[in-house]
């Protein structure tokens, strides 16, 4: 069967992958002329991530480009520092350039997939028996099946369930990088330049933010989530951020890698594949959402200093990260039938 895959992100080519080995025929759709490179440090925690990475044969190339993890660091408006969140707290068990993990996606599917770059979906019309897809530059083809893994702002999800948006938190971030030596935050191995952070409150909801006023070289963006009934509508579904996405703080990445592996699995056992593949990953996804806003950026002096002393005791007591951790391994990964 023919499956379409909107997104070369994280989740497009894990689930080509874990398609493929399920017998399916997966073409990946991409809106980027190529794979897109660069980009923030992205984690995994835990053994369902790990088992997945495991299961697909590229742990061993993750851990070969995993990052440095250093400490992140609190600062005032002086520069002096106010507080500091460890590095076992922030980078999760294996740290990865975002960039670098989808490019090893892509080579672990491509031999087995259809990759289309500079082309997305314009229109979806599902019969019932298949999905007629049009493209805004290639010729309309027909699909079995239609997966949305294009992320936050999802063009699958707005042809389809247009009535569902991200929804703000409240908080907005910026992330540039920090000229120097100082290397306090995420750094990868040989780079010189931290990410610097700009994390604040506002009442400002992103269709009203001036974006276009933000400087070149900053990375802008609002803290947002996307929380739906139900991601899926007869023959297309959504996987990764594109169903469960947020912004910063849904361990994304990780939920991406497992979800597809579940996805594709429960296609494979046949029918009520959607239905099975909601009611697994959608209590994960739900318990891996939260809002870092309000811990890192409070509204308030009085806030702030408690932030301050709460960061201050983590690494007097590093069983807190077991939190984190129980949301990440917070479900039994099932066992299928692969096809090869």
């Amino acid at each position: 069967m023919d499956v379409l895959i909107s997104g070369a992100g994280i989740a497009g080519p894990a689930l080509a992958y874990w398609l493929a080995r399920f017998g399916f025929s997966p073409t990946v759709v991409e809106r980027a002329p190529s794979l897109r490179p660069g980009g923030q440090a992205v984690d995994f925690r835990g053994e369902a991530h790990l088992s997945v990475l495991r299961r697909m044969g590229v742990l061993d190339a993750v851990l070969a480009a995993q990052t440095s993890p250093r400490d992140m660091v609190f600062r005032d408006p002086e520069g002096r520092e106010r507080c500091r969140l460890p590095a076992w707290f922030t980078g999760g068990e294996v740290e990865i350039l975002r960039g670098d993990l989808s490019r090893l996606l892509y080579e672990a599917s491509c031999s087995d997939a259809e990759y289309v770059f500079g082309d997305w979906i314009t229109s979806l019309h599902d019969d019932g028996a298949g999905v007629d897809v049009t493209f805004a530059h290639g010729p309309s083809r027909r699909f079995d099946f239609v997966i949305g893994a294009d992320g936050m702002r999802s063009g699958v999800r707005r042809l389809v369930f247009p009535e569902y948006r991200p929804k703000f938190q409240g908080y907005y971030f910026a992330i540039w990088d920090a000229d120097g030596d100082d290397r306090e935050l995420t750094c990868a191995p040989g780079v010189t330049s931290a990410p610097g952070w700009l994390m604040f409150k506002s009442s400002v909801p992103p269709e009203l933010m001036p974006y276009e006023l933000i400087a070149p070289g900053i990375y802008f963006d609002s803290i947002s989530q996307v929380r739906m009934p139900a991601v899926s509508s007869g023959r297309v579904t959504l996987i990764g951020d594109a169903g469960f996405g947020s912004t910063l703080g849904g361990m994304g990445t990780g939920l991406s890698v497992v979800s597809a592996y579940v996805l594709a699995g429960e296609m494979a056992a046949g029918e009520g594949a959607f239905a099975r593949y909601e009611a697994l990953i959608g209590p994960y996804a739900r318990g891996c959402q939260g809002n870092p806003g309000p811990p890192l950026a409070p509204a308030t002096r009085l806030g702030m200093w408690a932030r301050d002393r709460m960061f201050g005791l983590l690494p007097k007591i590093p069983m807190v990260a077991r939190f984190d951790m129980r949301a990440a391994t917070a479900i039994k990964l099932p066992e299928y039938a692969l096809a090869r």
